[in-house]
Formats: structure tokens, C-alpha cells, sequence
């Protein structure tokens, strides 16, 4: 086994690789860029070595300063982790010139199912079923338009080189497809360095079933059962659970057959994911008339593995190193078993009202669920029922030049209903306070009748829109309750016996009453909190009552108002106050009438930089008359392309940035008149 081996990645993968060595008494080496310098997976390994700039392109993406500093630390390993380098097979390549053991499967078997198109024509000759599309390595476009019109809309254009859910375009209609073509190749080329494309047939009902697949170098293979990742926003994963929910055992074995003959074309080694596009032609309620189609091969470990490792009750890391080291698959597939059920919710900085954009901030609070221990039927191994992964603490920074995920929060219990209830009860206990994220909208996503029902398929977000978006789940007078309880509870913590001293709204003569000002989803709102002998008395949003509040050990409090009691945490942060509760959260604005009063208003007719990121194109031109939605400029941030569009009608004035300029978040980019 290795000694010591060099992590090349960062945040919440490269932290985990590091716990499994650590436990298994493996130094590790962790690389960083100048916005990781502090990094959380920097202090989780026994030595660093810094690569570059903050980009990617400047210090992850490096891999001859990645191969360097493994020679100089004395590494003999390198943990790719997922993402960045992890399916190149240049750098695999170059590590074994260099004498280094690459974690992860051959370059010939990476650089075989790195392109989607040449993959789909092994897979097709080891018998593996294809969705009905073309593959082709003709990038006409005018033969793509053709093709896809022969094939019948709606289709997917996919880049060939891609993953992740990047260089992807759903087209409706024939007309939309050259636009869908040019947006796809351009963010292709930026992501993966190829704009080749592949078109494809856009399944109806489609789940996302993928196959946990592992090879070892005496050439045994197993698969580890599957898992359901139909729960998808931008062709991104948001939900992913296993076992997949309504599998019959002999559809399970024909995936799981067809995964590893898939591995066994190409000499895979090592963990590997094949995904699976499943057509539910019967109906959600009718597995049996399911039919599967390969879609890709992840050379890599993926980002949902917890789940697979949650119901298998095995380290899928501690395997690669295993395996990587030349020993063989510890378990042949007749001693792998499903125990339970397991699901993973994937937290990301983003605002799902906005269209899922991405946000940045400082994480100003980050509080999160405590592991709970379980022990699993029939082995004498512990698992945990809740977990999280991640790469970040309170305090640190979700930066423009990185993914958006914050942590993955992985449950489990004997059943799919028991996991349901653990992953949101485990959600409601994650505070994050200065930054946007879709907590939220994860626990609406379990609370919807399709996804507590298992009738999964990639459209699910879409299909329970009304129940997803725009969400208040306390409401106005449970929000403003909790803010004023805080207030009060601070007020009273500095109070003595002496009554001109105290900071409790006593007054000698009449009851006091102080106003309380508040904006609530851009609204104006006003509460009325009376100081009377008997107690604290609250009018707020048409409810008036009485006002209890005591702080609990911890520092959350107790709020009773409205005839109901509520265990709450508040957080006050850039003039809000950011309510948590086990029914949901929300953020109220506190007011500061003194402050307000001199502010200035803000300029119309501006449009700004949602976040930090590039300016990939604009649409229009100086003196072009715009319509309200329309395309005007579109931006790279956090891997992804942004498309800003007019508020309203108007004429645009003035451009105020070129094509490929970095802009900071809220800079100008066009005056609109």
C-alpha cells in the first residue's frame, strides 16, 4: 500500500479522499490555489504545495506543477478526486512517465469513453443499448440540423467531450436548433476544449439511473448496484438516492451486466460510473416496461458515491487505493449486498427563484447536523444515518472561480420513507447565513407529491413548479416575531433590578409601545410590540396576541405567539433577519427608519453583473430598441453561461464592457433608457 499520496484536487472530494488515507495511515499532500491558500482541505492533509492564481487554468488545471510537487513531497500516488483532471488522459499519462501511480483507470480506457460519440460506438459493439441518435465525427452544421430533424423533436444536442451537465442544449423545435448549436459549441470549447457535439433523441419520462462499476488489474469486475439521480436543474444533479426507487431485481442484473460489459471493453481499472437513460414506456407505476439506453461512462468517482457506500456499507475510496496499488477487488459480486436506503441532497450557493444562478458571499453562519451513528443489520461494521461532505467552514468564502456546491448531506434508513424523513429534518438543521443557497428548495423538492411518490423523472423539477418556486413557507407574522424575539431577548440579557436601568419596555404610567419596521419579499410591513404589565403584547400582518420568548440552551429560542410555539434560530446579518425553523426558513429586512431617511435611490435604467464572472457576448448594440425579456448579454461564471435579459422596453444607450472582459459582481454592463 502507499505511504504517501498527493490529492489533486480541492474543497469537499479532496477532503474526503484525506479521511479515508488518514484512516488507512496514508500521508497525504494537498494543492492549492491563491483563494485556497486557507482552505479547509489544505489543513486536512499533512503537507501542501501552492500551484498558482486562483483560476483553474492557473493552478488545478496545472498538472505539471501537480506532477512536481508529487515528486518533491516524496508521493507516489495521485488522487484525482472528480472534476479538474480527473478524466485526462494526458495527465494520467504523464504520471506513470514521471513513476506515479494515477488513481484511476488506464488512459486509453479514459481516453476511450471521454468522447461521448466514440463511446456510444464501443458500447454498441459490445451490445450494450443506444438512444437512437447521431454520432458522427461530420460537425457540419447544416448536417446536424439534418440530422436531428430526421431523428424528430425535441432532441439534445450534447457536447462530446462534455459532463456535468455543461455543454448541453434541450431543442423543441427545428427552427431553435442553429441558436441551441452555437451557445452548445461555445460553451464546449470553454469547458471541455472541443466543440464537437452529438445529437440524440430527448427521451419522454426519462430517469437518470447510473451503475456503480469497479474493476481491479487481474481483470475482475463488479458492479454495485445502481443509483437514481432522475432529479435534475440545468441537466445538473440535485437529489441522488440508492437503490433507485421501484427496481425490479431483473432489471437491476441486466444494468449491472450491461455496466460491466461496458467496463470490460475498454480494460477499465478502478471506480467508474455508467449512466443509464431509462424510458418509463408504461408509466411511473409500470417498472416492468422500463427500457435502458447507455448515455456515458464517468471515468472517475462521482459525486453521488456516499449513497452507493451508505447501502453497500464499503469505503468506494479506500477500493481505488486498493486497487490502485495492484491488489484485487476485495468482494466478488455474489458477497455485495443492499441494505436500506440512502439519499444525498447536493447544497449549492444559487437562488433557485432566479433560474438557479449561482451566488458568492462569505458563509457568515454555517451550522450544520451532527453524524448520527447506526448500526446496520447483519454486519458488524457502523455506519452513519446522517453525513456530510464538504470543503468549507464558517467564515470561508464561496469564491466566483469554483463550483457552487457548499456540502452534500447523505442519509440513510431501512427505508425509502425513514430516508425521506432524516434528509429533511437533517436539512432543516443547516443554517447558512450570507449567501444564497437551495435549501429550500431541497426540502420542497421532498415534500412534492412526485418525488415522496417515486415518480422520478428528469422533469420532476418542472412538473412541481407551483409547489417549488417562490416558496414561503413561515410567513409574515411568525418572521417578524422571531426577529422582535431576538431583539428582545439581546434587550434583556444587559438588564438589572434597577428599573431605569432595564432595557424592557417598562414604563411608570402607561404601557409602552415601540414600532417595528421591516421589508418582507419586497414589501413594507409594520409590528406594534406593547410593553403591558401583564407581558409583551404583538400586532403584526393582521395577527395581534401575545408575545412569549425565552432563549434555550444552544441559543435558539422559544417563540410563543399566534396560539403556537416555535423553536427558532435568528440571525441578523447586512440589515436582515434570517429565521430558522423546523418547518422552514425565510430573511426579513429590518428597517432603520434614522438610517434610511438620508439614503439616496438607486439609478434607473442600469443593468449589472449578477456575480463576478466573464462577458462571453452581447446581442445588441448601442441605439438597438429592446423588448422587456429579451436576450441582451451573456456571461461565464462558476462554469456556466448566465443570459441577461431587458427588464422592460427601452433603448439601449450605451455598452459598457467588451467581449472577454472580468467584470466584479454588480459592475454596469449596458445603460438601457
Amino acid at each position: 500500500m502507499f505511504k504517501k499520496i498527493l490529492i489533486a484536487n480541492r474543497g469537499e472530494i479532496a477532503c474526503r479522499v484525506a479521511a479515508t488515507a488518514r484512516r488507512m495511515a496514508i500521508q497525504t499532500v494537498a494543492v492549492y490555489s491563491d483563494a485556497d491558500a486557507d482552505a479547509k482541505h489544505v489543513r486536512a492533509c499533512d503537507e501542501s504545495a501552492h500551484l498558482g492564481a486562483s483560476a483553474p487554468k492557473d493552478s488545478y488545471l496545472r498538472w505539471e506543477k501537480i506532477i512536481a510537487a508529487a515528486r518533491a513531497t516524496g508521493a507516489e500516488a495521485i488522487h484525482p478526486g472528480y472534476g479538474f483532471l480527473s478524466e485526462n488522459e494526458d495527465f494520467a499519462r504523464a504520471c506513470a512517465e514521471s513513476g506515479l501511480v494515477f488513481i484511476g483507470p488506464p488512459p486509453a480506457a479514459i481516453q476511450a469513453m471521454g468522447l461521448k460519440a466514440q463511446s456510444k460506438q464501443l458500447m454498441e459493439k459490445a451490445g450494450v443499448p443506444l438512444v437512437p441518435g447521431y454520432h458522427g465525427h461530420d460537425q457540419n452544421p447544416a448536417l446536424l440540423q439534418r440530422q436531428a430533424d430526421a431523428i424528430g423533436y425535441p432532441v439534445l444536442i450534447k457536447a462530446s467531450a462534455g459532463g456535468g451537465g455543461k455543454g448541453m442544449r434541450l431543442v423543441e423545435r427545428s427552427a431553435d436548433f442553429a441558436a441551441a448549436l452555437e451557445s452548445c459549441k461555445r460553451e464546449a470549447i470553454n469547458s471541455f476544449g472541443s466543440d464537437a457535439v452529438l445529437v440524440e433523441k430527448y427521451v419522454q419520462r426519462p430517469r437518470h439511473i447510473e451503475i456503480q462499476v469497479f474493476g481491479d488489474t487481474q481483470g475482475h469486475y463488479v458492479y454495485l448496484f445502481e443509483r437514481d439521480c432522475s432529479v435534475q436543474r440545468r441537466h445538473q444533479k440535485v437529489l441522488e438516492e440508492a437503490p433507485a426507487p421501484g427496481m425490479p431485481p431483473a432489471l437491476r442484473q441486466q444494468m449491472g451486466q450491461a455496466a460491466v460489459s461496458a467496463a470490460r471493453a475498454v480494460g477499465y481499472v478502478g471506480a467508474g460510473t455508467v449512466e443509464f437513460i431509462v424510458e418509463q414506456t408504461g408509466g411511473y407505476d409500470q417498472p416492468e416496461a422500463m427500457k435502458f439506453y447507455f448515455m456515458e461512462m464517468n471515468t472517475r468517482l462521482q459525486v453521488e458515491h456516499p449513497v452507493t457506500e451508505a447501502i453497500t456499507g464499503l469505503d468506494l475510496v479506500e477500493w481505488q487505493l486498493r486497487v490502485a496499488a495492484g491488489e484485487p477487488l476485495p468482494l466478488a459480486q455474489e458477497q455485495l449486498r443492499i441494505t436500506g436506503h440512502a439519499i444525498e441532497a447536493r447544497i449549492c450557493a444559487e437562488n433557485p427563484d432566479n433560474n438557479f444562478l449561482p451566488a458568492t458571499g462569505t458563509l457568515a453562519v454555517y451550522r450544520k447536523p451532527e453524524a448520527a451513528a447506526f448500526a446496520r443489520a447483519n454486519r458488524s461494521d457502523t455506519g452513519v444515518a446522517v453525513r456530510i461532505d464538504d470543503g468549507v467552514r464558517e467564515g470561508d468564502a464561496i469564491s466566483p472561480f469554483y463550483d457552487s456546491m457548499v456540502a452534500k448531506l447523505i442519509v440513510h434508513g431501512d427505508t425509502r420513507a425513514q430516508a425521506l424523513a432524516r434528509l429533511d429534518a437533517a436539512l432543516a438543521r443547516v443554517h447558512i447565513v450570507g449567501v444564497a443557497t437551495n435549501v429550500q428548495f431541497l426540502r420542497g423538492v421532498l415534500a412534492s407529491g412526485s418525488f415522496a411518490q417515486a415518480r422520478l423523472d428528469t422533469a420532476l423539477i418542472e412538473r412541481e413548479r407551483a409547489h417549488l418556486f417562490d416558496r414561503e413557507p413561515l410567513g409574515l407574522p411568525l418572521a417578524a416575531a422571531a426577529a422582535i424575539a431576538r431583539t428582545v431577548v439581546l434587550e434583556q440579557d444587559g438588564s438589572t433590578d434597577d428599573p431605569f436601568a432595564r432595557r424592557d419596555g417598562w414604563r411608570g404610567l402607561a404601557d409602552g409601545v415601540r414600532r417595528f419596521d421591516f421589508d418582507f419579499h419586497g414589501e413594507p410591513a409594520a409590528a406594534l410590540l406593547a410593553y403591558r404589565r401583564d407581558g409583551l403584547w404583538l400586532d403584526v400582518g393582521g395577527v395581534a396576541g401575545p408575545l412569549a420568548v425565552e432563549r434555550l440552551p444552544g441559543g435558539a429560542l422559544d417563540v410563543r405567539f399566534n396560539g403556537a410555539r416555535h423553536t427558532v434560530d435568528v440571525y441578523e446579518s447586512q440589515a436582515a433577519a434570517h429565521v430558522f425553523t423546523a418547518q422552514g426558513a425565510t430573511k426579513i429586512g429590518v428597517i432603520d427608519r434614522l438610517l434610511q431617511a438620508g439614503a439616496a435611490h438607486a439609478e434607473g435604467g442600469r443593468l449589472t453583473a449578477p456575480m463576478p464572472g466573464k462577458v462571453v457576448s452581447f446581442a445588441v448594440r448601442a441605439g438597438d430598441k429592446v423588448a422587456r425579456g429579451q436576450p441582451l448579454a451573456v456571461m461565464e461564471a462558476m462554469k456556466m453561461e448566465h443570459t441577461i435579459a431587458a427588464p422592460a422596453d427601452g433603448v439601449v444607450r450605451e455598452l459598457l464592457y467588451a467581449p472577454g472582459d472580468q467584470v466584479a459582481e454588480g459592475a454596469e454592463l449596458l445603460r438601457l433608457q
